[in-house]
């Protein structure tokens, strides 16, 4: 069974129901996000949310070497080919951000965040909706 600390939950329990009208209402919230993270590393697949998350930073960034500097981890960690976090995307994309790292723009991992944010949606998300995390949540949200 899972456990949750009172901690791990800023935003109210109330949201947690509205989890599941849709993984955007998930990842729009930072409870939503961390107990989809803590599901998702139970299903050794915790890249998928690490990768869009990063991403979301990423395109945040005001100056170019700040940019250049994210782009490179984000490169390393999740795209690369044995990086520690090897995101699931196709070889096309992967070469893709390959050859334009050395110049990387705001876009520059837009294509790979649309296939995991795809993946979670598709995939994930409504496995996620029937986990024990989640219906856990969901019954202490009732409970109040």
């Amino acid at each position: 069974m899972w456990k949750i600390s009172r901690s791990f939950l800023t935003d109210p329990l109330g949201d947690v129901e509205t989890w599941s009208e849709s993984v955007d209402k998930v990842l729009g919230c930072k409870a939503g996000q961390i107990a989809f993270r803590e599901f998702l590393k139970s299903q050794y697949s915790e890249e998928n949310i690490l990768f869009w998350l990063a991403c979301e930073e990423y395109k945040k960034i005001k100056t170019a070497p700040e940019m250049i500097s994210s782009a490179n981890r984000i490169y390393s960690e999740f795209v690369q080919t044995e990086a520690p976090r090897q995101i699931n995307i196709d070889c096309g994309t992967r070469e893709n951000i390959t050859k334009n790292i050395s110049k990387p723009s705001l876009t520059s991992f837009d294509t790979a965040q649309k296939l995991i944010y795809s993946l979670m949606a598709r995939d994930c998300y409504p496995r996620f909706l029937k986990s024990d995390i989640y219906q856990g949540l969901l019954r202490r949200s009732d409970s109040r």
